[in-house]
């Protein structure tokens, strides 16, 4: 409910202190990064390029001045959100504004505004009126939360502020499809905001749903299966701020990754983390993070590509083995099949003879063999082979001593024999210093003979080219017979073979190799330090095959993983998810905390009711999306008989979408055929269209025409649906899967084209 006249002028007064008051810091710290610049700069000449402590100390100072002044000036437009007035017991009332980041006046202590990730802030989330507690580090608080304001400001101005009834969530039921509309009219009014260009952050609008995510602990896997527009990508990238947040001491931002479907999602994400204070994670495609970790010069041809193929090819029986090729590929029994072929790897071509040198006998084999096979069975065997190297030049020195002792023996002997029988002579001293000389080179070769023994023993050890050995797999017939024990039948198997060496003798990696190829290198050589993780955020998580989220596991110490996607829309059906009780039971295996977030907030409710409709045919049996209560224009079916009329009927929408303040226009076509075609038709357009490939790692949010499978996770003012008839949405599980996820892009406004007899799924 909106708030009192006195009330909202106390909050207009208080919000003019704080702008003062960040104008005041904000100034301040500007004189002060100035002052570092120029020490900086000093400093770097009084070095002259040479390392410097005050140097180093006063660039680390420089960072910290410029990372907390830029925290400043990206709040100053809006310093908090949300009041809460909470007293705890026997403790006075306290009041609290809630912002993006903390803001603490240094001089007085007092602190004026309070991060959103702070224990306290929970309240405003998830708190409800009258007695309540919240999670501090010294334990629980108890104590009584006696008002929650939610305030919007732009650009330094109140512009309106509610007092939420607090322990009321209001479900009202629509008529048309008695679906749960959840209503709050400070989030209405953030909704029905225009699309910015890239993912914004939700701190002021986080629901309660979202918010038990965000907060949940660390320790354990987190999967959440969220519907389209629920936000679960944002909920995710907010859980890992907070998460760096609450352990800061502990875990750093290079300490986290976040693997995103693509290039193109990278980007339009790329914002929110440094928005929300979070620096230096790792951002990455998991084909990117696998060609980096593989580090091979070889060309990759990516999943987005095959399934573009995959969806545009005809031909049945080629598409089937290239699916069931990408199925195997990606099963926990290929990841069996490499489990085998690694410890046949790890066994085979080994000679465990006795290292020799001359005479002497430095290490008996069935030493070394003891120490590879049962005291180091459990290290991969390249750093196994490591440490038994690191083991014999550590008693190397021991047994050169002994063997020592031995020569210098010997060489005694003969010298007091020379001694006994020759007076002192020039011809005596002669031979003595020959003796001598001698005992001292063989001992000095001696030694360098034994650390090049060593050295060549295990030389024929070590397994360097991963793709050597991959590819020996498949082309050595006895092996392959042997590791895969026919589970993979001969037809298929045959195809594969083919596919795969035809890819390598064109330098080409098809995506679908990659979590075999890490998964044998982290067998063979033990995972790289710098990729192993303390979190790992994975989204759109089920396009991802069992066997690459096993491998992507594999990388984290520990379990902590956020693992957010929506089986709904899993468009490689060949491969990825379609049961996450499948997944935990068959990949995980361990203890798992699983939620779904059914409420969306992207679309309007007709928006959101009509690709219901879509998702109710799916195979599935997902919980339909419940729209919040915002309401717009019903989805428009248009019609049309020939080609030429396209544009005037784009041209129209875009015309119609402008003049209700919406600029950000999409055309979805299923293929990337289509919008090729589409493109050319758009020439004579009145508006300028960009069309977005696989190649693109920038989105233009104005006017683009975009295919299907490469608009997960975006969205758009207004989406038109291409060509939606029968011919290019026929009634598979793909298709379903393909138009739900065009069908859930538009925030506001959306239009379905077709030509032809209309799709049958709508």
């Amino acid at each position: 409910m909106a708030i009192r006249d006195e009330d909202f002028q106390y909050e207009v007064n208080n919000l003019k202190e704080t702008n003062a008051w960040l104008e005041r810091k904000i100034k301040n710290k500007e004189e002060e990064h100035e002052q570092l610049e120029r020490k900086v700069a000093m400093l770097r000449k009084e070095s002259g390029g040479a390392y410097s402590h005050e140097l180093e100390t006063a660039i680390n100072q420089q960072h910290i001045s410029s990372s907390i002044l830029n925290g400043y000036r990206e709040v100053k437009p809006q310093p908090y959100f949300a009041r809460i007035d909470f007293q705890e017991t026997r403790g006075p009332l306290d009041s609290f504004y809630i912002g993006k980041i903390g803001l603490t006046d240094e001089a007085t202590g007092d602190e004026k505004v309070v991060d959103w990730r702070a224990p306290i802030a929970d309240l405003y989330y998830s708190g409800t009126s009258g007695k309540t507690s919240y999670e501090a580090p010294m334990g629980e608080i108890e104590g009584e939360l006696l008002l929650k304001r939610k305030l919007l400001i732009r650009d330094g101005q109140l512009i309106n502020a509610f007092d939420e009834g607090i322990n009321e969530i209001i479900l009202k039921t629509n008529g048309e499809s008695s679906e749960g509309v959840l209503t709050d009219e400070f989030l209405r009014i953030n909704l029905e905001e225009s699309v910015k260009g890239k993912l914004k952050d939700i701190v002021a609008t986080i629901q309660k749903e979202q918010n038990e995510i965000i907060r949940a602990e660390k320790g354990k896997t987190l999967i959440v299966q969220g519907s389209a527009g629920s936000g679960k990508t944002t909920v995710a990238l907010h859980r890992l701020a907070y998460l760096l947040y609450k352990y800061r001491q502990k875990t750093k931002g290079q300490d986290v990754l976040v693997v995103v479907p693509n290039k193109l999602f990278l980007d339009y994400i790329s914002d929110i983390l440094p928005n929300l204070g979070v620096e230096d994670v790792k951002q990455k495609t998991f084909e990117e993070l696998a060609m980096e970790i593989l580090n091979v010069s070889y060309k990759l041809y990516p999943k987005d590509k095959k399934l573009a193929y995959i969806i545009e090819n005809s031909q049945e029986e080629v598409t089937k083995y290239i699916t069931n090729s990408s199925k195997v590929k990606g099963s926990m029994v290929f990841k069996t099949i490499l489990d085998r072929y690694a410890k046949y790897i790890e066994t085979s071509g080994i000679d465990y003879g006795d290292i020799v040198v001359d005479k002497y006998t430095l290490f008996k084999g069935k030493e070394i063999k003891r120490l590879y096979l049962k005291d180091l069975c459990h290290t991969p065997p390249n750093k196994r082979k490591q440490e038994i190297k690191k083991y014999l030049m550590e008693r190397l020195k021991g047994k050169l001593a002994n063997i020592s002792e031995e020569i210098d023996a010997y060489y005694a002997s003969e010298i007091a024999a020379i001694r006994n029988s020759m007076e002192d002579s020039p011809e005596r001293r002669k031979l003595l210093t020959a003796l001598y000389d001698e005992r001292d080179n063989k001992k000095s070769v001696l030694q360098d003979k034994a650390k090049e023994a060593i050295n060549n023993y295990l030389v024929d050890w070590q397994q360097d080219d991963i793709v050597r050995l991959y590819l020996n797999l498949f082309n050595d017939e006895f092996i392959f017979e042997m590791i895969t024990g026919g589970k993979i039948p001969e037809k298929l198997a045959k195809f594969m073979i083919k596919e795969l060496n035809d890819n390598f003798h064109n330098g080409i990696i098809d995506s679908d190799d990659l979590a075999a190829l890490l998964y044998l290198k982290f067998k063979i050589n033990g995972i790289p330090e710098k990729y192993k993780f303390q979190h790992i955020v994975i989204d759109e998580a089920q396009d991802y095959s069992p066997f690459e989220l096993f491998v992507m596991r594999d990388m984290v110490l520990g379990s902590s993983m956020t693992i957010v996607g929506d089986t709904g829309q899993s468009i490689y059906y060949y491969k990825g998810i379609d049961d996450w009780q499948k997944l935990i039971q068959e990949v995980l295996q361990e203890d798992i905390y699983y939620t779904p977030l059914t409420q969306s907030y992207r679309s309007t409710v007709e928006i959101v009711s009509f690709a219901n409709r879509v998702l109710r045919q799916q195979k599935n049996s997902l919980e339909p999306a419940k729209p919040v209560l915002r309401h717009g224009m019903e989805p428009q079916i248009i019609q049309y008989e020939k080609n030429k009329e396209v544009v005037a009927i784009i041209d129209g929408i875009v015309e119609e979408a402008e003049r209700a303040g919406k600029k950000n226009v999409a055309i979805i076509c299923k293929t990337y055929s289509q919008c090729k075609e589409l493109q050319k038709l758009l020439k004579k357009s009145a508006n300028k269209w960009k069309l977005l490939s696989d190649k693109d790692k920038k989105i233009d949010l104005d006017k683009l025409i975009i295919p299907s499978y490469m608009t997960k996770g975006l969205e758009f003012d207004c989406s038109i649906v291409y060509d939606c008839n029968d011919t290019s949405y026929s009634d598979s599980e793909l298709d379903k899967r393909l138009l739900y996820v065009v069908l859930t892009r538009a925030l506001h406004m959306e239009y379905i084209l077709y030509k032809g007899e209309k799709c049958s799924l709508i």
